[in-house]
């Protein structure tokens, strides 16, 4: 079983628009596990996002049920793949687990080939540029996979 984390700062925007996409792709496979958590404690319990949560059902996909939760150190050893939306978050991620000595964080457009951040919906209000991105982001993990 291959175990996948998103992680963004709340867990309400980009990393449940990450982990419902990918669990779309997938959702014939029982080897892959999806899930997504914050680095912050300003969301915890709270449900996905509206923007992204309209976003995804129109692409008739659901978060029903989602709410927020916090990495926790602990994620370090349960999750194969660490995968943040920006520096900031990858910073966080880092300070959580306490490293990386195994390789397993990274941001999701290098997968892509590319440095870049996800751009935030909760700042931007661009919900369509940021499913653009984890959409690719998460197409060429697939592709690794």
């Amino acid at each position: 079983m291959i175990k996948i984390l998103f992680v963004c700062h709340g867990n309400i925007c980009r990393s449940p628009m990450a982990e419902f996409v990918l669990k779309d792709m997938v959702k014939d496979r029982s080897d892959i596990y999806v899930a997504s958590a914050a680095t912050s404690t300003e969301e915890i319990g709270n449900g996905v996002h509206p923007g992204t949560a309209g976003l995804l059902k129109r692409k008739g996909i659901s978060t029903a049920g989602k709410r927020a939760v916090q990495l926790k150190r602990s994620n370090y050893d349960e999750y194969d793949h660490i995968i943040g939306m920006d520096d900031w978050n990858i910073r966080n991620i880092l300070r959580i687990t306490g490293g990386d000595p195994d390789g397993k964080v990274h941001k999701l457009l290098e997968y892509a080939g590319e440095q870049r951040d996800i751009d935030d919906p909760w700042y931007t209000h661009d919900f369509e540029a940021t499913y653009r991105d984890v959409l690719k982001g998460c197409e060429n993990l697939l592709k690794e996979l």
